[in-house]
């Protein structure tokens, strides 16, 4: 019935698969958990990772290089024996115990794809990772109602979903950073039927500033990149609507040198103990503007 599939990569996911396996058996369901390690470089993680192949149901496999987030997940859907996946991210946790039933309930409603959320933890972390948090609480954590007035806007850290519909819109070779704008895109260009329903997992694996902002600028590159090989529309996310906007007041060159004049300031505050998403967004228009301007 459900073929549970994480893709990691340098992440003990021993609790989490541990976790769902005690849940599925309690659903009372056919299930398989299939975790697949891209190469990983931390031996430590590696080790606690084989013992899941201990597990009744459970599958620990080791790639011999490198492939990135997107061939991982097309090589375990490809080996996956149930026609429903479950895509966890390794750095997640079910937030309730009825976490997999939520999702059984789920399998008979005529839906393709349903998402169950992603939420953080209540406790502030460390400075050092404040704006993945503050960011993450204000733009990934929310409700079923407000993720369903917009349903093609996929998370995919934690995602339910038809077999044949996963290998069709994510058949694409590339791997950069940032592609779920372009697997949605693809959701929505095949109709699918998308459920959000409130049944998320906490993210757990908060990355520095500086590496999120790295990533960040990453995922909008990857954004240019598709944009211009026509592979996704001009009005696929926000930042582009923005740019858009922007671009039609002919203010564009006075844009990118105010932000260039006042970058310092904002990589002085989102490094801060206040990191304003305010001055996120203005600092990634930025970079889009620039990438547009050089085109």
């Amino acid at each position: 019935m459900l073929s549970i599939l994480i893709p990691t990569y340098n992440y003990n996911t021993l609790l989490l698969v541990k976790t769902l396996q005690q849940q599925a058996i309690k659903s009372k369901i056919s299930f398989e958990i299939v975790v697949l390690d891209d190469a990983s470089s931390d031996r430590q993680s590696s080790t606690e990772n084989k013992k899941i192949n201990t597990l009744e149901h459970c599958t620990y496999i080791e790639s011999e290089k490198n492939l990135g987030r997107t061939a991982t997940r097309n090589i375990l859907a490809n080996k996956a024996k149930f026609n429903w996946l479950l895509f966890l991210d390794a750095d997640v946790i079910p937030l309730n115990q009825d976490f997999i039933e939520r999702y059984v309930k789920e399998l008979n409603n005529k839906h393709d794809v349903i998402s169950g959320g992603i939420v953080y933890e209540t406790q502030r972390p460390t400075q050092n990772q404040l704006l993945r948090w503050v960011y993450g609480k204000t733009r990934e954590s929310k409700s079923a109602k407000a993720r369903n007035k917009k349903p093609y806007n996929i998370i995919s850290a934690n995602l339910l979903i038809a077999k044949e519909l996963f290998l069709r819109a994510n058949n694409f070779e590339t791997n950069h950073y940032g592609l779920d704008i372009y697997f949605s895109y693809k959701i929505r260009e095949l109709k699918a039927k998308v459920l959000h329903i409130e049944n998320p997992t906490i993210h757990l694996g908060l990355e520095s500033t500086t590496i999120f902002i790295e990533k960040s600028l990453r995922a909008i590159q990857t954004t240019y990149t598709l944009e211009k090989d026509n592979k996704i529309d001009i009005s696929s996310r926000a930042l582009q609507i923005k740019y858009k906007q922007l671009n039609s007041t002919g203010a564009t060159k006075l844009f990118i040198f105010m932000c260039n004049g006042f970058e310092s300031i904002f990589l002085k505050n989102l490094k801060s103990r206040h990191p304003s998403i305010f001055l996120f967004d203005l600092y990634k228009l930025c970079f889009y503007c620039k990438l547009k301007k050089n085109a």
